[in-house]
């Protein structure tokens, strides 16, 4: 019996000091990585977990001219690059160093955001910002579910939340300061946002 007892007593220590060695490697590790990123600037990849204090500013730059009518398609809606930087997403995105919105900057005439009706369902009625994380309760781009309210992706925006999971990640709202009738979902996950419209209950 002394002798079981010894050998688990044994194997308790080696165990202990096995997690113990594997904790401080990864203390260096992420030691490391922060060395490093701070040698590049305080740079990281958008997403992570990183949530922007505050929402984008109202644009303050006049909205394009609209296209004339009988120009080609491919001149009136020319494909937009969100992707600043390599490591960063091909969708609107927060840079977390700084906390720019990259992708918010057509201003309040931009069509794609025009509603006939706004706040046609009301205002979300919850408290909305940097405080307050919302996990997503199922649905889709058409029609999800947050807090027992539904909300919408504008159509303009579906493709730029074709990589959410809509029963598992969280999001972030902020108002919009530029689009009546619009609020800004924001994936810290991703680090990417899109426009959303409040449906109700």
């Amino acid at each position: 019996m002394n002798v079981l007892i010894r050998f688990l007593t044994a194997g308790l220590v080696l165990s202990v000091s096995v997690f113990a060695l594997q904790g401080r490697g990864d203390q260096q590790h992420s030691g490391a990585q922060a060395a490093g990123q701070q040698r590049a600037g305080g740079e990281r990849p958008v997403g992570h977990g990183y949530i922007p204090p505050r929402g984008p500013s109202p644009v303050r730059t006049p909205a394009p001219r609209p296209t004339p009518r009988a120009a080609a398609p491919a001149q009136q809606n020319p494909a937009r690059s969100f992707r600043d930087k390599p490591d960063h997403p091909e969708a609107p995105h927060v840079h977390p160093d700084t906390g720019q919105w990259i992708g918010h900057d057509t201003g309040r005439n931009d069509a794609h955001y025009h509603l006939d009706h706004p706040w046609e369902h009301g205002r979300f009625p919850e408290p909305i910002g940097a405080n307050r994380i919302f996990r997503l309760h199922g649905g889709d781009r058409d029609r999800f579910l947050v807090e027992g309210y539904y909300f919408q992706v504008a159509p303009y925006d579906y493709n730029y939340v074709n990589d959410w999971l809509w029963d598992t990640d969280d999001i972030v709202i902020y108002p919009d300061p530029d689009h009546v009738g619009w609020y800004l979902a924001y994936n810290p996950r991703l680090g990417t946002y899109a426009h959303v419209m409040f449906l109700g209950t």
